[in-house]
């Protein structure tokens, strides 16, 4: 049989005129296999088209990421770059805080320093009524210990006093000022709340 003949016979009794999806299955092997080769073909574009999309998708999200890539690279290229320098900048902050630890006096500290506040004021004249520790106070990663001083003397000597508690080589703060006449030949009382501070293990 001639290629002609197996062509005619596999589009026989086709007519393009009547084309009836209806009826496919009746339809010559030939438009079967012709119509067979247009699905696949547009399932193979459409599954292509769908794959170009989804990876155009994904290449536009890698490119929006590359600002912030760069300035990561950059700053710890920064950091590699100023890394000893970086660390001599820790070593000092850590020297500095343990310098500001040992101003704060731990509990078996505490005892002393009420002497040391006493013995201040004793040697500027003053006559104590009351040195107490208050309730501590816990603050972030420290603990407040307030301390309440009630002292009666003249000016120069509460201020002398003030200035002996500021000198200290603990840390001391002085808060809550309350000054008053008590006589007339110029003594006063004065009651304050001095601070120290102890370093919080906890925290």
């Amino acid at each position: 049989m001639s290629v002609q003949n197996v062509f005619r016979n596999a589009f026989r009794g086709f007519d393009a005129n009547n084309l009836d999806f209806n009826t496919a299955g009746n339809w010559p092997y030939g438009i079967k296999a012709i119509w067979f080769l247009v699905v696949i073909i547009a399932l193979g574009a459409a599954g292509y088209h769908l794959h170009i999309k989804d990876l155009q998708t994904k290449l536009e999200q890698e490119i929006a990421k590359e600002p912030e890539l760069k300035h990561q690279y950059q700053s710890k290229a920064y950091q590699v770059a100023n890394l000893e320098a970086l660390k001599r900048q820790m070593e000092d902050v850590e020297e500095t805080f343990a310098e500001l630890l040992k101003q704060l006096p731990t509990d078996t500290e505490v005892p002393g320093l009420l002497e040391d506040i006493t013995e201040i004021g004793q040697n500027s004249g003053l006559n104590f009524d009351v040195i107490s520790l208050a309730p501590e106070k816990k603050v972030k990663f420290y603990i407040e210990l307030p301390i309440n001083i009630s002292v009666k003397g003249s000016y120069h000597q509460l201020g002398e006093f003030v200035s002996g508690i500021a000198a200290l080589p603990r840390i001391v703060t002085v808060h809550d000022f309350s000054i008053k006449p008590i006589s007339d030949n110029g003594d006063l009382s004065m009651s304050l709340s001095a601070r120290t501070y102890r370093y919080d293990d906890e925290s």
